[in-house]
Parts: structure tokens; sequence; C-alpha cells
């Protein structure tokens, strides 16, 4: 009896020390511990085990109401001591406490224990007894071993056809094809309401050994359709900024802002507490269902039209006589190094934009990428390269796709810089706004071929005959950018239309 007593008071201990250093942070300082309890006193403690246990148990319910599950869940890291998550294990189905934060918090344990096996895979091995039965989970075999002592009552039929059900759920998360569709399936709430119905038999080993798989399941999956929703919202979002926009879509009656968008932080909110996470991550499927309805940039690639073919089926435009033609080398020696490090700036933006939509995107239609006036297509070399994990290696196919990135960039400014010197022939001061930009882009895109060029003779050298292939093609689609920029810059304006004024 006594060594069950001083077993108990191992354990409790030991939960002690976790929340004592869990709530360091909140409090800025050493947590103050009732006399007695201390882990010296409990080192050198020969006296009464009853009397130091019922203290103990007082000062660990005061602990409880200290700290949430959501704390929890940001404490036990993949670093955690196993030992400390079992002895928290062993408390909490030891207190016969029915209350959601009691058992969220044993939910979350026997999760972590799941999630993070001493030997990697040791849950998954799985053989067969000499009658040819099939024995019980590995996990389920540890569930057991750690709770072997608590008092847990024996799970009736009913509560059987209960855990039954997590294995319907998890095939129908799984079949989830958007955070859409699985949070409007109503999986979540009906797997909380199925580890409510089980009361006091939640902490029995073999719910916890069902429940915990399900949950590591359930979560992989979810955090998957998440971050890709979240994902595809900061496309769009930085697709607005680019043009000048900030406001994507209205939820709940509440503007969402781009300035919204760049604060979320997906990992943050994974971890917060459940109930507040769930009114969050409904906002952001419904600002995803908001977008997708109304896109500010066209989410399926379109054909768009030539640029031939718009001049053939449109009305005849104004000109205006104000503009004078450009001196584009004159130009292009004004550049300040501070408009190169502005335009560097929006060049990088312009990297992350594209990289974020092909990743996010079908496959099918990675290599058009919507933008403001017009689809940007992609060679598969550069669709690959923005799809690339290696970009910061040092090795000639981590420099061929640094280089493809950003010739990737240029067209795609000095495109949206074209269309925009287009659309200002009415107002002096946007033409001459568009017309600096696109010198700088054009001193920009000098140094950019140079690179290319030096790193298409180094590739040649070491025989990546891909590699030259693809700095080709994309160098080119460069080049006739920046001859129809210049073209555009130094084109002679026409006479001004009657009735027609310039600002």
């Amino acid at each position: 009896m006594v060594e069950d007593l001083k077993w108990e008071l191992a354990i409790l201990a030991t939960v002690q020390g976790f929340y004592e250093k869990l709530l360091q942070e909140p409090v800025g300082g050493e947590v103050p511990v009732p006399a007695g309890l201390e882990v010296v006193s409990l080192q050198e403690s020969g006296g009464n085990v009853l009397e130091t246990l019922s203290s103990m148990r007082r000062w660990l319910r005061l602990l409880d109401m200290a700290i949430s599950p959501a704390m929890l869940r940001r404490a036990f890291t993949p670093d955690t001591d196993a030992e400390i998550a079992e002895a928290m294990l062993r408390y909490l189905t030891r207190k016969k406490d029915l209350s959601d934060a009691n058992r969220d918090k044993a939910d979350l344990i026997a999760t972590f224990l799941y999630r993070h096996p001493r030997v990697p895979g040791q849950w998954e091995r799985r053989g067969y007894g000499l009658d040819g039965s099939l024995p019980l989970a590995p996990f389920e075999i540890a569930m057991i071993e750690i709770l072997a002592d608590s008092d847990t009552p024996a799970l009736s039929e009913e509560q059987l056809q209960l855990l039954r059900q997590f294995d319907r759920l998890r095939q129908e998360a799984e079949s989830s094809g958007s955070l859409d569709t699985l949070l409007n399936s109503g999986i979540i709430p009906r797997a909380r309401e199925l580890k409510q119905s089980l009361d006091a038999s939640f902490y029995h080993p073999s719910v916890l050994a069902t429940i915990a798989p399900y949950n590591v399941l359930f979560g992989r999956k979810f955090d998957h359709l998440f971050h890709r929703a979240a994902a595809e919202i900061k496309t769009f979002a930085e697709a607005l900024d680019e043009q000048g926009g900030s406001i994507l879509g209205t939820v709940d009656g509440v503007d969402v802002t781009v300035e919204h968008v760049a604060a979320l932080e997906e990992s943050e909110l994974l971890r917060i507490d459940y109930g507040t996470a769930l009114v969050k991550f409904q906002r952001v499927s419904e600002l995803r269902k908001t977008l997708e309805q109304h896109p500010p940039i066209r989410l399926t690639p379109r054909l768009v039209r030539s640029h031939a073919a718009k001049a053939d089926s449109a009305p005849p435009a104004k000109a205006f006589s104000w503009r004078p033609v450009a001196d584009v080398p004159a130009m292009r020696l004004a550049v300040t190094p501070q408009q190169i490090s502005t335009e560097e700036g929006k060049l990088l933006r312009i990297e992350d934009s594209i990289r974020a939509f092909v990743r996010a995107a079908d496959p099918r239609f990675r290599q058009v990428v919507p933008m403001r006036f017009f689809n940007l297509t992609l060679t598969s070399a550069e669709a690959d390269a923005y799809s690339a994990d290696f970009p910061e290696e040092k090795s000639i196919r981590s420099g061929v796709a640094r280089v493809l990135l950003r010739l990737v960039a240029m067209v795609a400014r000095t495109t949206t810089e074209l269309e925009e010197l287009r659309r200002a022939e009415n107002s002096q001061s946007l033409w001459k706004l568009h017309a600096d930009a696109l010198a700088v882009l054009l001193e920009i895109g000098h140094t950019v071929s140079q690179s290319a060029g030096r790193l298409m003779a180094l590739a040649g050298q070491h025989a990546s005959g891909m590699e030259v292939s693809a700095l080709q093609v994309s160098l080119e689609k460069l080049r006739d950018c920046s001859e129809r920029a210049e073209s555009a810059l130094m084109a002679a304006p026409a006479l001004k239309s009657a009735g027609a004024s310039a600002n």
C-alpha cells in the first residue's frame, strides 16, 4: 500500500514540476509552492505520505484551473520527454474529472504519445498471433501498460459501436477536397459529441487508442487543407496589393484587408484554443469562398486575346498630342540607385506571389498565372523553378532557378507597366510615372540579361543542355518584352482627338 502511494506521489510530483515550469512565463518568475511541496521537501520527505498526497492533489487542482488545453498544446513539442506525457496521462485519467477541459487535455496528450513514439514507426508494427488472430495494436498495448493501475469501467457494446464511428469519420475527412467541405461536413462537432458521449469510459485505454490515431490522421488532413486555403488567400492578397487595392472581401459584415491577411499566422492559429480557433477557421473558409465567387483577380486561367485581336474589335482610341517622344537612353542614364532598389522590392514581391500561385494551383493550370491585365504563361522549366526547394543551394541548377525566377518577374512587371502606360494616355503625370518605371525595368533587364548570359556559358561548360535551353527561352521572352517597352516609349504620339483634353 505504501509503495502504491509513493508511486502516485512520484506521478503527481512530475506533473507538478511540469505545471510550475509551464506557468513561469505567465507569472513572470518562479511559482510560489506551498510548504512541504517544494522539490527538496519531497525528496527528503519521510513523513506522512497520505498527508503530502492530499496537499499535492489540492495544489494540482488549483494549477489545473490556471492551465488550459491550449497551453498544454503549445507546451508539448517533439522535444518533450515521453515520461512527462505518460505521467500527465496517468494523472488525468485518475482524477475522474468528466469536464471538457480535463477530457481535452487527456485527448491531446494521448495524441502526442501516438504522434511521437519512442521508436519511429513502432505503432505501425503489428503481427499475427499463433492462432492466426490479429492481436491488439501496439499503441493500445502501450495505453494498457501506461494506465494499468487506473480504475476504468469496461466498455459496453453500445460504447464499442460509438468507437467504430471514428473510422467512418476518418474516411469522410480523407475524402474532403477543400477546407470548406471539411468544415461544412460537421465532422468536427460530431467527433466532439462522440467523445463527450463516452463519459468516464473516455479514459479507457481502448478508447484513447482509437481516438489518438483518428486525431493524428484528421489533423494531418485538416492542416493540409487549411494551409492550402491560406496560401490561396495570400496569393489573392499579394496580387491585389500589386494592383494597389486593399480590400479582399467581406466576412460577417467586416472588410478583410491585405493587412489582415499579411498578419495571418497559420502555425499559430493551429495551436490556439479549440473554440476560438474554430471561429477563425470558419472565417478563413468564408473568405476563401468569397474570393472564389468574386475574385479580385481570375482564379482559373482564361485565354487572353492578342493585342492585334483587341485592336481589330475595339473602337478607335482617343490619342493625345501632348506626349513627347521619349529619349530612352537618356532616361536609362538618369535611373538612380534608389529607383533600382524600389523596383527590386517589387520584383521580389512578384516572385513570391507567382511562387505561391504555382505551388497552390492545380498542376494542370500552374503554368498560366492570372495577373491584373493578362495571363502570364510559364514554360515548364520556369514553373519547376518556382516550385523548387533548392534556390539557396550553391550549384548550377540553383543558379539557373534563381535567374529564371527573376526573368519571369521581369516579364510580368514590364508587361504590366506597358499596359499601365497604354491606359495612361489621357494623363500626362501618370504616363510619365509609368514611363520612368519602364526605364528602370529596362536598366535592370540589361543587368539580368548579362547574368543569364554568364550562367548560360557556365552551364554549357558543364554540359547542362536543358538548363541552357531553359535560360535561352526565358531570356528571349524578356528581350521581346524589353523591345516592346522601348518601342512604346519611342513611338510618336498621334494627333489629339477632337473634344478631348489633357490634364
